[in-house]
């Protein structure tokens, strides 16, 4: 049995992880902490049946856990994974400070690293991509949910040098969820009922730099991202659309199939027939991710369209796939496909 802690709990990835915790066998919950509820029970915050009692951050009793999940924002993750690792537990943060490896990259984007020496322990856990280096780990960052989908779509194709120039253009759309619990003037149901709207656009979403990041590691060059996000009215779910260019020989076709050998063993990708779009009806609730991919119609350029739900394979569902691998256990509990 896992004995797991959860700090920030009351967040949407915190709730998410507490469903799949319900019907995980092989985790006991411990504790799980909330800055605003403390002393409350989880059913008095969310319409849900679960008692856990919240408790204040500083009372978590590091010592009676194996691994803590980390749902808080950046700056306020990376000091508490230290204390997570110095009390002996692994850890599992949802946020983004140590998905950068470099610290001047993360300074640009983040600010300066409230602990840069984790930097170098610190684990991509694109679970597909970085299974065999997350399962030794003791310090996992979950990648952020735009990322997500992109990059598995692309790492088999920058592997094979498949993708021609060094440059990928990044449609994306995600639920209101993505924009976390706490309501903003853009968030609001008013605001976003009836209506779709792009944000952050041009090389400024924080999610562009981990994704260049991983881009390059791939295709073993620089790499660059035009990156659009969109905020969809609806509540969960992203779906990305990815125009490529591609070196001759390549095609729609023989891009399905390279993704059919590379993840021919993987529960949470799937690979539609070529023509047929992933959409947010394939993944929803679920910690899948499909991938489609099409002609342009114009040789040598095809468009792939991927989705995930942005709560699961987005969040706290590939945090507990990580969590799975990080304990030798079948990676598929809790989950689902």
């Amino acid at each position: 049995m896992v004995r797991i802690g959860i700090y920030g709990a009351t967040g949407f990835t915190g709730y998410e992880l507490l469903k799949i915790f319900a019907r995980h066998s092989e985790v006991e919950v411990v504790f799980a902490t909330s800055e605003s509820s403390a002393g409350k029970r989880y059913a008095e915050v969310y319409p849900c049946p679960y008692e856990q009692v919240l408790i204040a951050p500083d009372e978590a009793p590091l010592h009676s856990i194996d691994l803590a999940f980390l749902c808080t924002p950046h700056h306020a993750s990376a000091p508490l994974a230290q204390k997570v690792l110095a009390a002996g537990a692994k850890c599992v943060d949802l946020s983004a400070d140590f998905r950068l490896h470099d610290a001047a990259v993360y300074q640009t984007w983040y600010g300066a690293h409230p602990v840069p020496e984790l930097l170098g322990e610190a684990v991509y856990g694109l679970t597909e991509v970085y299974r065999a280096e997350v399962a030794r780990a003791r310090l996992v960052a979950n990648p952020g949910c735009y990322p997500t989908g992109p990059l598995l779509a692309l790492w088999p194709l920058l592997q094979k040098d498949v993708i021609a120039g060094s440059k990928v253009i990044i449609d994306a759309k995600s639920g209101v969820s993505g924009a976390g619990a706490q309501p903003t003037p853009t968030t609001h149901f008013v605001n976003v009922h009836d209506n779709f709207s792009a944000y952050n656009i041009g090389h400024t979403h924080r999610h562009v730099s981990e994704t260049e990041q991983e881009m390059a590691l791939y295709a073993r060059r620089p790499m660059r991202a035009v990156f659009s996000p969109h905020l969809l009215p609806v509540s969960r779910g992203i779906l990305s659309t990815l125009y490529v260019n591609v070196n001759l020989g390549w095609d729609a076709g023989k891009i399905a199939a390279l993704w059919r050998e590379a993840y021919h063993s993987e529960p949470f990708i799937q690979v539609l027939d070529v023509g047929k779009m992933a959409s947010l009806a394939h993944v929803v609730n679920t910690n899948r991710c499909a991938l489609s991919v099409a002609s342009a119609g114009i040789e040598g350029e095809v468009i792939i369209v991927t989705t995930i739900d942005n709560l699961l394979k987005g969040a706290s569902g590939q945090a507990v796939q990580n969590m799975n691998v990080m304990f030798g256990l079948e990676e598929t509990l809790g989950l689902v496909a």
